[in-house]
């Protein structure tokens, strides 16, 4: 299939599609982050989703695009937690059979919820063991709704670009986390339709960073272990798709250390009194590193994207980092 077949029209589809679905989450100022980093920062709430992240978008999109044939087969997924939740929610939501394959290192409370959803949960040690057992089931009939890899799930998530345009037309910058890389090539392929000189600035962490290892080597690669405390941004590999986004789309990927995912994880909580997972608090530590690059001038928005947290797995993280 080619890169190039995300269109805006596309995006808009999904917008209609998955509105009976999806909350509309707010797109607020920050006083707070405005004064830190000395220019107009803008905080996009996708936590606020059912399921605690944006993935419900690029679900629903997908199941509601499937033939009867394939709906009756039923799902399976891999993930890290996220994903995965929302595969479960909306084959709920839609009344179809769904099968989870996530890991050993996936945090309890997203197995929990993939369970509490009705899905069946399988673990197995490594996301290459999960897409190939994955793969495996594909070839049994069941229907793989692969995480970012996937036009369909990528302009779901990509009508959170639009989203944000509505909310903030005057936006300049935006600074999204990259798993896959499925949100950001959406967000930023919505985005740059209407408003091209916006600059999108993506951000991963320290073992967890395909992205930006892809970027750098100029093709696909994998990363032997994802060895980030951020598991949901823990895609092995980016697809030849998703590069090909980043390639058009992003001006720069932002690598910071879960240490600073961590502090910026509190940082939010003290000054923006939401807790949000690591995968999202690195968005905060991303605009720290490229602070000389904004000023008052300028309108930031930062899409906090999950919270599958914990106050036990917040502790955990602190202890591992050491703050």
């Amino acid at each position: 299939m080619d890169h190039s077949e995300l269109t805006l029209t596309m995006i808009e589809q999904a917008a209609e599609r998955i509105a009976p679905y999806l909350l509309h989450t707010p797109l607020l100022p920050s006083r707070e982050l405005s004064e830190l980093l000395a220019t107009r920062v803008s905080l996009k709430f996708e936590l606020f989703q059912e399921t605690r992240s944006f993935k419900p978008r690029g679900a629903f999109n997908r199941l509601l695009s499937l033939s009867e044939a394939e709906r009756a087969g039923g799902l399976v997924a891999v993930s890290g937690g996220n994903h995965g939740k929302a595969v479960a929610f909306a084959a709920q939501r839609l009344g179809l059979r769904a099968r989870v394959i996530m890991f050993q290192t996936s945090a309890p409370s997203a197995i929990a919820a993939c369970r509490a959803y009705g899905a069946e949960v399988e673990l197995l040690p490594t996301p290459a063991e999960g897409f190939a057992r994955a793969r495996e089931l594909e070839r049994g009939g069941l229907t793989f709704v692969h995480p970012f890899d996937d036009l369909e799930v990528i302009a779901g998530q990509g009508t959170l670009g639009l989203e944000i345009l509505a909310a903030a037309p005057d936006v300049t910058d935006l600074i999204a986390s990259i798993g896959g890389g499925g949100m950001i090539g959406g967000v930023a392929a919505a985005i740059h339709a209407h408003k091209p000189d916006v600059r999108i600035w993506g951000v991963e962490t320290e073992g967890a960073d395909a992205m930006r290892q892809a970027l750098a080597a100029g093709r696909v690669v994998t990363l032997a272990a994802i060895t980030s405390l951020a598991t949901t941004l823990g895609a092995p590999a980016v697809s030849e798709r998703t590069l090909d986004l980043a390639r058009r789309h992003i001006e720069e990927v932002v690598v910071v250390s879960d240490r600073e995912a961590v502090v910026d994880l509190l940082e939010l909580l003290n000054q923006v009194k939401v807790l949000v997972e690591p995968a999202a608090a690195c968005t905060l530590s991303a605009a720290r590193r490229l602070h000389g690059r904004f000023g008052p001038d300028r309108h930031l928005v930062i899409i906090l994207c999950g919270a599958s947290m914990t106050l036990d797995e917040l502790e955990g993280f602190r202890a591992r980092v050491g703050v």
